[in-house]
Parts: structure tokens; C-alpha cells; sequence
């Protein structure tokens, strides 16, 4: 099993998030737990995706940190 990373954005109506690793995977929700819960969701369909076609599956190499940064 991979984990893949998935980068979470805040919109006027709810949240965004896609994959880096699985280009055209996204999903938007209205809540913080319900983008993760579609996002785990929309990342299995894109695997199966992949292989139904018989292509290969991308590797999860995306890394996260979070650095602290001055406010101006």
C-alpha cells in the first residue's frame, strides 16, 4: 500500500485537494473531513483507473513540510 500526499486548500465553499503524484486527481467537499474521506475515495477510482488500462501506477514520491515564515 502507497500513501499518497494530497494538498488540502480552503475555498469560499468549502475545500479543494488534489494529488501531486496523480495528475487530474481532485476532489472539493464542504467539510476538512470530508475532502480526506473523497480524496481517499477519488485516489482508489484513479488507481483502479489505471489499472484497467493496464498502465502503470505512479509512483508516491511527494513529500509535505510545513515551514514557519514571518508575517509581513
Amino acid at each position: 500500500m502507497s500513501r499518497y500526499a494530497i494538498v488540502i486548500e480552503t475555498t469560499d465553499t468549502g475545500y479543494s485537494a488534489y494529488a501531486p503524484d496523480l495528475p487530474g486527481c481532485v476532489a472539493v467537499a464542504d467539510t476538512r473531513e470530508d475532502i480526506e474521506r473523497e480524496m481517499a475515495d477519488a485516489i482508489e477510482f484513479h488507481l483502479e483507473g489505471h489499472r484497467a488500462e493496464g498502465l502503470p501506477i505512479p509512483p508516491a514520491t511527494t513529500s509535505t513540510a510545513c515551514v514557519e515564515a514571518a508575517a509581513a
